[in-house]
């Protein structure tokens, strides 16, 4: 039997990623009510990083090995720029592995410029994996159906095994700067129309501005959403509803940054559900005291009625579930409960949930067709290449606006900004002005 020294680097962090994954699942299964709500969200945030990490080691060996591991073996080693290369990438990787600590040390008001580094590598690792794998792929397809015919010289050999890592390395650059830039630019507003039956006609044309996933902390901060809050209030709305993920830290820690939201002033209100990264703050209750702080109100599998400012006899129910990330980790008092949120909205009146994950949209409906609109956002869009694919096969409603039977819609934000990653490669941040029309 092979000893666990025996193992090659690649299958050790494979095993230490599995008991990293084992020790979390134990957490959520037997310690969580067992332990005291600082320590079991310590415990839960060191668990991930250092699961992640784990994962990233099996790629970083790979990288190493491509980018460095490579060269020495050839006349590059010899060069004077070789051990800058070899810094330079080690750096690199260092970076991409400290990116998800920054959560547990690095949040504040303002993002820290390392933490802004660190889920830039981390970005850039990604689209180098993907590349390194692809570009593989694609000589090895080309070995096997080219044969073995005439065995090539020992120089065109090496010029070809370069070659994959350095137009890896290029193309990586080139999509990270990218990336960058259009994460930069101030997100887009979208303005949808969409029919809601049963929507009275004296309300008609009411504008609903829907945010999601500002993901507040290591790496969006005051300045950003200062910024959302002006594009906001610029299209005054009639409601603003946020669809979960606004932060990503502990409301004490971060509340600074959050300050702008306080200057919403949507005449039929704001409102507020939880996310899943609301859940993995564990500091869900302080969320909701801060929010309310700041006059938004936080829909906790519960509704509100929506009434026309030209007629008090004309509304319609607006009403939010929790996560159900929460029934995952068994957030005590939390849980998506369609049946509460939905109490005394009757089919007679136009229904509008919030829910943010679209997947909890798909349930919602299959337990009450009779909602008219839904407001989901969760996927990011993919957020970037090459992420955008198992975002949209992993969700039944990906981006944008779907139909589903004969009444009812369903939208689904790309996000309003980023999650650490400050990048958007196949995807465009938004803020999206939802016109409700009446029949």
């Amino acid at each position: 039997m092979i000893s666990f020294k025996q193992l090659p680097l690649e299958a050790k962090a494979a095993v230490a990623a599995g008991a990293v994954f084992f020790s979390m699942m134990l957490s959520r299964s037997y310690l969580a009510e067992q332990l005291e709500l600082r320590m079991r969200r310590w415990l839960l945030r060191l668990q991930m990083a250092v699961f992640a990490n784990a994962l990233m080691l099996i790629g970083s060996l790979h990288v190493w090995r491509s980018t460095v591991t490579t060269f020495s073996r050839s006349s590059a080693a010899s060069s004077f720029f070789f051990m800058p290369w070899k810094i330079a990438v080690f750096m690199f990787l260092a970076l991409a592995h400290s990116s998800f600590f920054t959560l547990l040390f690095l949040v504040a008001e303002e993002p820290y410029f390392f933490s802004l580094a660190a889920y830039t590598c981390l970005g850039a690792y990604i689209i180098l994996i993907f590349f390194l794998f692809t570009l593989g792929s694609v000589e090895q397809a080309y070995k096997f159906l080219a044969g073995r015919g005439a065995k090539a010289g020992t120089g065109n050999k090496n010029s070809r095994t370069a070659m994959k890592p350095v137009l890896a390395v290029m193309l990586t650059v080139v999509l990270t700067v990218v990336g960058l830039l259009n994460a930069s630019r101030p997100p887009t507003v979208n303005s949808v129309e969409v029919p809601v039956h049963k929507l009275p006609s004296t309300m008609n044309n009411l504008k609903v501005v829907l945010l999601s996933d500002i993901h507040l902390g290591p790496t969006v901060g005051k300045t950003k959403l200062a910024m959302i809050v002006r594009m906001v209030k610029a299209l005054k709305p009639d409601i603003t509803v946020i669809v979960g993920d606004l932060t990503d830290s502990e409301a004490e820690i971060i509340r600074p940054a959050v300050e702008p939201l306080g200057e919403l002033n949507s005449p039929l209100g704001t409102y507020f559900v939880t996310g899943n990264h609301e859940y993995y703050t564990s500091d869900v209750s302080n969320w909701f005291e801060l929010l309310k702080s700041f006059n938004i109100r936080p829909l906790h599998n519960e509704n509100v009625k929506i009434v026309s400012p030209k007629s008090t006899d004309d509304w319609f129910c607006l009403a939010g579930v929790d996560d159900i990330e929460a029934d995952v980790l068994r957030y005590s008092g939390h849980g998506m409960d369609l049946k509460k949120a939905l109490r005394d909205c009757s089919s007679e009146h136009a229904i509008v949930l919030l829910a943010h994950q679209p997947i909890a949209a798909k349930w919602a409906l299959q337990e009450r067709p009779d909602i008219n609109l839904i407001l989901s956002g969760h996927t990011h869009g993919g957020q970037m290449f090459p992420l955008n694919a198992g975002a949209y096969f992993l969700n039944p409603f990906f981006v944008g606006l779907y139909k589903v039977g004969q009444n009812t819609f369903v939208y689904v934000s790309p996000g309003t900004m980023y999650f650490g990653i400050p990048m958007r490669l196949g995807s465009r941040a938004e803020i999206t002005e939802i016109i409700l029309r009446s029949p």
